[in-house]
């Protein structure tokens, strides 16, 4: 027999100290293999509900490295969107766009993309779906829709976003609203707009960029597209999700592993200024060493950053001697 779970919306659950949160369960073997390849609908739900229950768990637990977790996810969702177009820039290449380019300037296509999906793991669940929100991640991701159109949309998915019930079955529904009106719309809007759709459902203060990542998940070229496309588009969104949940997980304890680490060296830094980097590391996917911080000279910044390296509390991202990026 196949359990049906369903996903309610539940308050955040504030953590107060460390040592009060129970390290994560890793994923064992059985969810994996039911997320790897659901043979119906039935398997695809209860992959999906599996799988971000236990990332429901993580999110409640509002980690310190939350921020940094959800932009790197924010960061490959963009890879996604910007392979799915055909562009050739990779994510260290938007990591790039968004960190090198000089405020107020033009971050190009691409860069947009990044920032729509960065718009969706930085700002409060409840304002995703909003007039002007909407307008600008739908510019930003070239979905072609125009203001009266987002403006009809907005109308049928707000209600879609405060209902309580099953998350994935309400993403499922706003990617249908955006496909009734235009498939461009659904495929370039249609995962952020799902991923903002299940975060309220699910009462997330903040949605964590799922869907989008799993875009073109898979691989295997024509072949492999030409099986996805004949499986029911709610199987497919389904199994996406189960897999996008893992893939989460995943990172989630790979960043927290890096995290600890961050914390462990933390109060042995003499810089002054060294608590608002490590709470930068702590809530953005990277920062350029060139940033500026309250109190740090652009020298003192690269020493700090050497000796973070040095002691494995931090990554040097970019590979360059020169513009140097830097990030768990």
């Amino acid at each position: 027999m196949i359990l049906r779970a369903k996903l309610l919306r539940q308050p955040p659950v504030a953590v107060t100290s460390a040592a009060l949160v129970a390290p994560a369960a890793p994923v064992p073997n059985w969810l994996r293999a039911a997320a790897a390849g659901p043979q119906s609908l039935e398997d695809a739900t209860f992959a999906a509900a599996a799988a971000l229950t236990a990332l429901d768990a993580v999110v409640r637990r509002q980690e310190r490295w939350a921020g940094a977790w959800r932009q790197r996810l924010a960061l490959a969702a963009a890879a996604v969107a910007a392979k799915r177009v055909g562009r050739v820039e990779d994510a260290a290449a938007l990591r790039d766009t968004l960190l090198l380019t000089r405020p107020g300037d033009e971050v190009g296509p691409t860069g947009r993309m990044l920032l729509a999906w960065r718009t969706l793991a930085s700002r409060p669940v409840a304002t995703l779906v909003s007039e002007t929100v909407l307008a600008d991640v739908a510019m930003d991701l070239g979905s072609g829709l125009d203001k009266e159109a987002l403006g009809q949309i907005g109308d049928e998915i707000r209600p879609l976003a405060g209902a309580v019930g099953n998350a994935v079955a309400g993403a499922v529904e706003a990617i249908a609203v955006l496909e009734r009106r235009d498939s461009r719309a659904a495929r370039e809007l249609g995962p952020w707009l799902a991923d903002a759709v299940l975060a309220d459902r699910l009462g997330w203060a903040h949605a964590v960029p799922l869907l989008g990542i799993q875009a073109v998940a898979g691989g295997g070229g024509a072949a492999h597209a030409e099986r996805q496309s004949a499986q029911p588009s709610r199987q497919r969104i389904f199994a996406a999700y189960a897999r996008a949940a893992l893939q989460a997980l995943d990172l989630a304890a790979e960043l927290g592993r890096r995290a600890d680490r961050l914390l462990v060296v933390a109060p042995k830094l003499r810089a002054k200024g060294s608590d608002a980097v490590v709470d930068k590391l702590l809530t953005d996917d990277a920062v350029v060493a060139s940033q500026d911080v309250p109190g740090m000279s652009d020298r003192g910044l690269r020493r700090l950053y050497d000796r973070l390296v040095s002691l494995s509390a931090v990554r040097e991202l970019s590979g360059r001697t020169t513009f140097r990026i830097y990030g768990l």
